[in-house]
């Protein structure tokens, strides 16, 4: 093959691979919700896009070591509901929201936390998931929020 050729297949695989810079928000607590933010982050991780993930308000629970295998999916909902949905999560055999979480740090996504809302939940640092980190509020939004290429709110 000539040099040139050979230039040109590399210049378009790199053209061919799109790599998007993602940010992703997630304020619930609730299961399904946490689930979809997860699965989402997980998803654009594994096709090559560079993944931020944020947990702020009452998302910060789901970072929470105690607290992350605790959530359920309707909690507002009556009884029987969230139950009937937490049975069908399960019969379709998802990870736990803690094996989720240390899948998305391993495999390289940022995780962070609002350390506001650690104080407003009573929560300290050495509450969270192992990788997960405490968000610099006079950088976070600046670098992570505004750099992306996509911002998803959960």
């Amino acid at each position: 093959m000539c040099p040139y050729a050979k230039k040109e297949v590399v210049k378009m695989e790199r053209q061919s691979k799109v790599v998007k810079n993602v940010s992703i928000m997630c304020f619930h607590d609730e299961l399904c919700q946490v689930f979809n933010a997860m699965m989402t982050a997980l998803s654009l991780l594994r096709s090559g896009s560079k993944v931020t993930i944020f947990f702020g308000s009452r998302g910060i629970n789901a970072v929470h070591k105690g607290k992350i295998d605790n959530l359920t999916c309707l909690p507002d909902q009556p009884k029987e509901e969230s139950e009937a949905v937490m049975k069908r999560m399960e019969a379709l055999d998802l990870p736990e929201a803690s094996l989720l979480l240390e899948t998305l740090y391993f495999e390289g996504a940022t995780v962070l936390a609002c350390p506001l809302n650690l104080s407003v939940f009573g929560m300290s640092e050495a509450d969270l998931v192992q990788g997960v980190k405490v968000a610099d509020p006079s950088t976070y939004y600046k670098e992570v929020v505004m750099q992306a290429d996509m911002n998803l709110t959960f």
